[in-house]
């Protein structure tokens, strides 16, 4: 498959897949409204004549805007851009035609990159209670990984098939902040959310469960555990971001199907929680937790192995395709 071909599939089939309504509500007394006129999709790419330079850039069909050369006041990374301050800046660059780079000619990186903190949300959808018979937490159950798992759409999950043979996939929608917050309420969480995009939460059960003492980060953390991407859709363009469909398939088998309505705690609640211990910075991220669907609880279990390939889906936002291969 050539690479026009990978990332137009990559990032576009979710909208036949995935039907758009036009006006959405949410539970939080915010409207969202999808627009016809566009839908905002950030990414990360590298030229394949240079791929040691991250650029930031807007999709654009088969093509992407560099926004550094659209504009060379702006900087060249998503990071930098939300640091600055200059995201409103980028979305005027939308309608341009300037710096147009044909897909072609680019590999899509990771939507965000050298970040401070990667927080996660356990036991947060309903039907992965019911699926492993436990009462939903009352209150949001943080655990974190390290940002050094971050991998981008082109890059593979890589298992240390040594020292792990329970390594399972977990798709979840990715809150992605967008500036500064500290003792934010509920109300005005989304405020703080620039965007979202698709995360898997891979991790090795062994180590999460009983190679660690019960504490997450080891089974979590490994390198490359937290495939991320294939882009961050804009918090305008996202619709009601509670209300989207998910899915992860392996192998082409369909694994995990639900809705973020499932949430047992809504993402304003979870960013009230986190920002009453903690400033979150630009360019955070929340993994807001997966649906049922899991391997640990199929009967059999099953676990991932080198050679498999990961489909996560998110309405609105697109699909990551994940290929998994030994360390």
């Amino acid at each position: 498959m050539n690479n026009t071909i990978w990332a137009r599939r990559a990032i576009t089939c979710i909208k036949t897949r995935f039907p758009v309504k036009k006006v959405i509500s949410t539970t939080s007394a915010r409207n969202f409204t999808v627009s016809s006129r566009r839908n905002m999709k950030l990414v990360q790419f590298v030229y394949k004549n240079n791929p040691s330079e991250i650029r930031a850039g807007i999709l654009k069909g088969d093509s992407v805007v560099d926004i550094n050369k659209a504009d060379n006041k702006l900087p060249s990374t998503i990071l930098e851009i939300l640091r600055n301050g200059d995201i409103e800046k980028v979305k005027r660059l939308q309608s341009t035609s300037a710096a147009l780079v044909p897909l072609s000619s680019v590999d899509l990186a990771a939507p965000v990159h050298g970040n401070d903190k990667v927080l996660c949300v356990g036991l947060n959808y309903k039907d992965h209670c019911e699926e492993q018979k436990l009462t939903p937490p009352e209150v949001p159950m943080i655990f974190s990984k390290f940002s050094s798992a971050i991998v981008g759409p082109k890059d593979a999950v890589r298992l240390r098939t040594q020292v792990t043979d329970k390594v399972d996939w977990e798709v979840e929608l990715t809150v992605v902040i967008g500036k500064e917050a500290s003792n934010v309420k509920a109300a005005d969480a989304f405020n703080y959310v620039v965007g979202y995009t698709i995360a898997q939460d891979i991790s090795a059960r062994d180590w999460q469960k009983a190679k660690n003492g019960g504490q997450f980060l080891l089974g979590k953390s490994m390198d490359t555990f937290c495939p991320l991407g294939p882009c961050i859709t804009t918090s305008d363009e996202i619709g009601d971001p509670q209300n989207l469909e998910i899915k992860c398939s392996i192998n082409g088998v369909l694994k995990q199907k639900s809705k973020t309505d499932q949430l047992v705690h809504k993402i304003p609640n979870i960013i009230e929680r986190l920002t009453s211990v903690m400033t979150l910075l630009p360019g955070d991220i929340i993994l807001t937790g997966t649906p049922g669907g899991v391997g640990m609880y199929r009967d059999p279990p099953e676990y991932l192995k080198p050679g498999d390939v990961i489909l996560s889906e998110i309405q609105n936002i697109g699909v990551l395709e994940t290929r998994v291969q030994a360390f």
